[in-house]
């Protein structure tokens, strides 16, 4: 049977398209409208390259790594396995949609909690695609990549340190899933290929919602909102720390997003690079599902309060 109003719906699906269009077309002249699309623009051209890199090395790790490398490389001891494996993240890079899997499929492993968590926050945030691109998003400014590098590995360690000392199990209750790494028998070049079709797409949608934030951030919100809080130092540390938290980018991309955000102090758009590959809305999702929503909601608060006091603190001695 055809739909009841299948007259209306015939008319709208003729006009409506030609009317969007029309409008657009004319709207599109503006130049607000040719700034936007060219902040967006630039964004992803400039991002591309190194989510491909990094989605890249991702997938290769997670295909020919095998899990108990990590096990050997770690020390028996969680109180100094922790901050050898937040050093880990600066050798062996990983998206944050990748890091929440392999930390969950380390811990049931029996790598100690503490150090599998600090691995998470590390790998995204730390490793060398993303530092290249912070170099060349911020040029001249060698000491925005230190900065960042310091911040996160700082913020790294200490969580994994305060979840060994406050963690309880009962927060954490792993939940069953398909193991994501290289299975026995299987071909290492389709797991390759599967996992990095996989993180590409998924990094690279939010990669282009994030040039669109980024774009429309920088077009339409008035300069007087701007400078209310671009001129607390504070205050705009607190803003793009939960602007981080919001946008969800990639952290192969967050450095040019960060970049594009000339109004603010430096110290800002560090915290920026560092609260955003360890707490965002995706994350707090992946990381409900797979460890618990008890876990998440009390580790991704103590994350963002941590990486804020590490940013600002080491950002005010280096930048």
């Amino acid at each position: 049977m055809p739909p009841r109003y299948w007259a209306l719906l015939l008319v709208g699906a003729a006009v409506v398209p030609g009317a969007v269009l029309f409008l657009v077309g004319r709207w599109g002249d503006a130049p607000a409208v040719q700034a936007w699309r060219t902040v967006c623009l630039a964004v992803t051209v400039q991002a591309t390259p190194f989510l491909l890199l990094g989605t890249a090395l991702s997938g290769a790790i997670n295909a020919f790594v095998p899990e108990r490398f990590f096990q050997r490389l770690l020390p028996r001891r969680a109180v100094f396995a922790v901050p050898v494996a937040g050093a880990a993240g600066v050798v062996l890079p990983g998206c944050e949609c990748a890091s929440v899997p392999v930390a969950g499929s380390l811990i049931g492993r029996g790598v100690p909690p503490s150090a599998a968590f600090a691995f998470l926050l590390s790998a995204p945030a730390i490793n060398p695609v993303v530092l290249t691109a912070t170099a060349i998003a911020f040029p001249g400014k060698p000491a925005m990549v230190l900065a960042r590098l310091l911040a996160s590995l700082v913020t790294a360690v200490v969580m994994g340190w305060l979840w060994l000392r406050f963690g309880r199990a009962k927060w954490l209750r792993p939940a069953v899933r398909e193991h994501t790494g290289h299975r026995e028998g299987g071909d290492r070049w389709d797991e390759f290929r599967r996992g990095f079709q996989h993180d590409f797409l998924h990094a690279g949608g939010f990669l282009v919602l994030g040039a669109m934030a980024a774009a429309t951030f920088n077009v339409a919100v008035p300069r007087s909102v701007l400078d209310t809080f671009a001129g607390s130092t504070w205050l705009s540390v607190l803003f793009l720390a939960g602007l981080a938290v919001l946008l969800a980018v990639c952290s192969e991309a967050d450095a040019f997003l960060a970049a594009s955000l000339t109004a603010f102090p430096p110290v800002a758009r560090l915290v920026f690079m560092v609260v955003g590959p360890m707490v965002d809305l995706k994350l707090i999702a992946l990381q409900a599902g797979t460890f618990g929503r008890a876990f998440a909601v009390r580790f991704s608060a103590a994350t963002v309060v941590v990486a804020v006091a590490c940013s600002a603190l080491i950002g005010g001695a280096l930048l």
